[in-house]
């Protein structure tokens, strides 16, 4: 019989960051070739392929969004820090669906009472509804 890992982990999908690597060197290339010696243009350039950049970096560093285990979840917290949400402080884990140009976007919500983590598709790997599915059922009973 299989055992049940104690601890599940989300995280952002491989294609991610690499995707946020590529429009990085992209913003470059674009900024090289239409700044025709205008150094602001250059500049914005570079200023905006290097916050793309660093959003990715985030990524590589801190891939699991999300975590799992019987003492409560982990969540990410900062740049690339790490936070303990013990169950007794997880007041309610619930799905935002708000439609928005024609589309529905899902956030995972995960309200921790003096503290709210959010996490979309892209941070979790899966739809949110999945994931809020396997944290309650991961829920201690009290």
């Amino acid at each position: 019989m299989d055992e049940i890992s104690p601890e599940r982990q989300w995280r952002v999908p491989a294609s991610l960051p690499a995707a946020k690597l590529a429009g990085a060197v992209l913003l470059v290339a674009l900024g090289l070739l239409f700044a025709d010696g205008d150094p602001v243009r250059l500049a914005l350039a570079v200023l905006a392929a290097a916050a793309l950049a660093g959003w990715a970096v985030r990524d590589l560093i801190a891939p699991v969004r999300l975590a799992v285990d019987p003492a409560g979840l982990t969540v990410i917290r900062g740049f690339a820090g790490r936070r303990l949400l013990p169950w007794p402080t997880i007041e309610a884990i619930t799905v935002d669906r708000r439609p928005r140009l024609g589309l529905t976007s899902e956030v995972l919500e995960i309200d921790a009472g003096e503290s709210l983590h959010l996490f979309s598709r892209y941070d979790l790997g899966t739809t949110p509804e999945e994931v809020a599915a396997e944290l309650r059922a991961a829920r201690p009973v009290t």
